[in-house]
């Protein structure tokens, strides 16, 4: 049973309503067809009893009008009601007709042997006595039908006859229908209720049918569209996990630069600076301890260049610690900056191609362009001595391409990979989201590359 219910689950919601809907549609056609067929079969039979009924009390109210005050059926109607009835008009559809009393006496019959004979009262006739009209079909086990030997079921229509002047009812008349023409009727009369129960069950079927199957079409394609989501949602999700591992990494990796970086400055202002104001200090005290003006002078003029070498070494180190104002300059721009400054430190000429970007990026990625380039090109004049250096910069639909190129033997890539500096530009790039690779050219020298996915920009 649980297989059944859980194979019935899996099913699709059409296969589900159409067995289902189905089988309570077969169910609710089969009670209303049944139902309504049984209301108008006797709708029918009434409707035909009361015509028969109305049509025998005009042809026998007159005829019996003595028993009110008879026990007796007189001679001369029973004589009239054998030559109306003996036609074959009536013979063919009422063979059989009997009066009875209020007390259960036939008083006239076709069937002579029962005329005078009393018989407990049948339903019908007790119900016409009330003023009713009954219809029933033959009970053959009654005693007055016994007694004639009937085999075959008629109609039986009890109808009520009246006294002219005071509307009593002195009498009940049985009349015998033949069946056949009924049954005839009440086939047509079950067929047409049946068709119309049908024609309206399978318009009730249609109508749910279809309004199930719009349903059910657009549930599938939600599903398949929330399907198709929930894989998209999956891969951004999985794709943002990796980009936050990376920019987890490349932050630590960051850090870890910055404070070898820091190390390094505070090495280099130690080695120089430093060194260069501790010699001042000793100068100082050369300068207290002079014994004649020319040894005082020399020493001033030796403390005096110690001190000048200091503060250029400290500038020297400054400037590579600062950056120009680059937050709101477009991004060629912020390329030419970096250009220009390589160019008056080396002295080497470097071609830049950019595209007409007037667009202006977060300052985040302009630092990262800058520093990008100047660090590119301080390694093509290290490694490659400066040759065909240059820089190009592109923007193409969401995705921006910044490369630096060089002319030299391409040998150095692995010593250029290694360097402090690209590694934290790659560390850089990379906390941003982008990538970083290095390859060498075909016919000798060597690319690095930045790529940065700024869909969220507009333009």
């Amino acid at each position: 049973m649980k297989s059944t219910v859980e194979g019935f689950r899996s099913w699709s919601l059409m296969r589900q309503f159409a067995v289902a809907g189905g089988l309570v549609m077969l169910a609710a056609a089969s009670l209303a067809g049944y139902l309504v067929a049984g209301i108008v079969s006797k709708a029918a039979v009434e409707n035909t009893a009361t015509s028969s009924a109305l049509f025998m009390e005009n042809i026998l109210s007159p005829l019996v009008q003595e028993l009110a005050n008879e026990r007796v059926f007189p001679e001369t109607a029973s004589a009239s009601l054998d030559d109306l009835l003996g036609s074959e008009t009536f013979e063919n559809r009422y063979p059989h007709i009997d009066i009875w009393k209020p007390d259960g006496l036939v008083v006239y019959s076709k069937s002579r042997q029962i005329v005078g004979q009393r018989f407990p009262p049948p339903e019908g006739l007790l119900a016409a006595l009330n003023g009713d009209v009954a219809a029933r079909y033959t009970d053959l086990d009654a005693a007055e039908h016994v007694s004639r030997q009937f085999e075959k079921k008629y109609l039986e229509i009890y109808v009520p006859l009246r006294e002219y002047l005071t509307g009593r009812i002195i009498a009940v008349a049985e009349v015998h229908e033949q069946p056949a023409v009924l049954a005839s009727k009440l086939f047509r009369v079950r067929a047409e209720a049946w068709m119309a129960t049908i024609v309206v069950t399978a318009m009730v079927m249609a109508a749910l049918f279809g309004i199930v199957y719009r349903a059910n079409r657009t549930i599938q394609e939600q599903r398949r569209d929330l399907h198709a989501k929930i894989r998209h949602v999956r891969t951004v999700s999985e794709q943002n996990r990796t980009l936050k591992e990376r920019a987890q990494r490349a932050s630590s990796r960051l850090a870890e630069l910055n404070a070898k970086y820091l190390r390094s400055v505070g090495a280099e202002l130690h080695d120089g600076p430093t060194q260069l104001m501790g010699l001042a200090a000793l100068k100082v005290g050369h300068i207290r301890r002079a014994r004649s003006p020319e040894e005082r002078q020399g020493n001033l003029d030796a403390l005096e260049f110690t001190i000048a070498e200091a503060i250029n070494d400290i500038r020297t180190i400054s400037k590579g610690l600062m950056l120009p104002e680059i937050e709101n300059l477009p991004l060629c721009e912020v390329v030419g900056l970096a250009v220009a400054s390589h160019k008056k430190r080396t002295d080497t000429d470097v071609s830049v191609e950019c595209q007409t970007l007037t667009k202006t990026f977060p300052q985040a990625v302009n630092i990262c362009v800058y520093r990008f380039v100047q660090e590119g090109l301080n390694n093509a004049f290290k490694h490659a001595l400066g040759l065909g250096q240059s820089v190009s910069a592109s923007w193409s639909g969401s995705m921006l391409t910044v490369s630096v190129r060089d002319a030299g033997s391409g040998e150095s890539r692995s010593s250029i990979e290694a360097g402090l500096g690209l590694i934290g530009m790659h560390e850089r790039v990379e906390s941003l989201g982008g990538t970083l690779t290095v390859s060498s050219m075909p016919g000798g020298g060597t690319r690095v590359e930045m790529r940065l996915s700024l869909s969220g920009e507009e333009d």
